[in-house]
């Protein structure tokens, strides 16, 4: 019999997700449709510094409900990209949370993302463009002004109650992404 090489995950940056995540851990369902709030589908896009798609990237995204609680069993969602470094989440819009200060923070949807090449993990926000409430949030004010737009998840007109985000892991475009 030949001897084969194959790469294990400590002589190489994944992606390794398609061996360990299955139907059961990844679900872009992360409400129910008795759920209270307004319910959204939230496409999300990651691109290299070239607007190239990731097709391989694992995002994590984790949420208040509508009354801005974090609830056991809801809020949080596992999609790996597809071809066109895509995934879709069935969710509602999160209400407001309590910051560290006790002053409430804006609607936002907590993100990490694994991808290849990565050797860490990222952690980012998705804020919603348009909602009032983002003038006042603790976090977004860190980031620079001309920065914040890439934390920002736009309405798809042509798709009524859809959100995009588009997720840059590298280039000018670069998403903001926060050190935890």
């Amino acid at each position: 019999m030949e001897d084969q090489w194959i790469a294990t995950a400590s002589q190489t940056v994944g992606p390794f997700f398609h061996v360990y995540f299955n139907d059961q851990t990844l679900s872009g369902q992360m409400c129910g449709p008795g759920d209270a709030g307004e319910h959204i589908r939230l496409h999300c896009r990651v691109s290299d510094a070239n607007g190239v798609a990731v097709p391989d990237a694992l995002i994590e995204l984790w949420q208040a409900n509508a009354r801005g609680e974090y609830c056991t069993g809801s809020g949080f969602g596992r999609q790996g990209t597809n071809a066109d470094g895509v995934c879709v989440f069935e969710t509602i819009l999160p209400g407001r949370v309590p910051g560290h200060d006790g002053r409430f923070q804006a609607p936002h949807i907590n993100v990490i993302v694994l991808a290849r090449g990565l050797l860490r993990h990222f952690h980012t926000r998705i804020y919603f463009a348009g909602e009032p409430a983002n003038a006042e949030d603790a976090a977004l004010a860190l980031v620079p002004e001309n920065r914040q737009s890439t934390l920002m998840a736009h309405p798809n007109r042509e798709r009524p109650g859809s959100w995009d985000f588009e997720l840059h892991l590298s280039g000018e475009s670069e998403t903001v992404f926060f050190d935890i």
